[in-house]
Order: C-alpha cells, then sequence, then structure tokens
C-alpha cells in the first residue's frame, strides 16, 4: 500500500479516524466526507458520525480522490417536483 501525498500508512495501525485519514490523504475534512457520500453513503443512508477507516479504506479513499474531479463550484441539490 502506498500513500505518498502527505504520509504513509502504518502497518501495525488498524483503524484511522476521519481527521487522520483526511491528513494522510493530504485532503480536507470536507472532500473526504465529500467523496464517501459520494462512494459509500450513496444509497440514501446517512453517514455516521466519528468514522474508523481501515488502512485499505483510505486506499480506497485515495483511489477515488484522484479520480473525482475537483469541484469548484457548490453542486445545488436536485430538485423534486
Amino acid at each position: 500500500m502506498t500513500i505518498q501525498a502527505s504520509g504513509t500508512i502504518q502497518k501495525d495501525k488498524d483503524f484511522y479516524t476521519e481527521q487522520e485519514a483526511a491528513s494522510l490523504l493530504g485532503i480536507s475534512l470536507a472532500r473526504l466526507h465529500l467523496l464517501l457520500d459520494k462512494n459509500v453513503f450513496n444509497d440514501g443512508s446517512s453517514r455516521p458520525n466519528n468514522i474508523h477507516l481501515t488502512p485499505s479504506d483510505v486506499l480506497l479513499l485515495q483511489f477515488w480522490n484522484r479520480v473525482l474531479p475537483r469541484q469548484k463550484i457548490v453542486a445545488m441539490p436536485k430538485r423534486h417536483n
């Protein structure tokens, strides 16, 4: 596993907090939440508070961060008529 943005995944660490994962990936907590909402909690369920992420989760988030374009404007929510 490789994370080279701002840190290295520790092999002896089982879980990372959201703040640790965001720091490790070199992204904001808001960007981490966006990645989770777009790729994990996208079935109508809400994202729980205080998520703990495995090293594999962090690696997957790194991939999603690379493929999800950086948004320069805020997307408006969909209208339901």
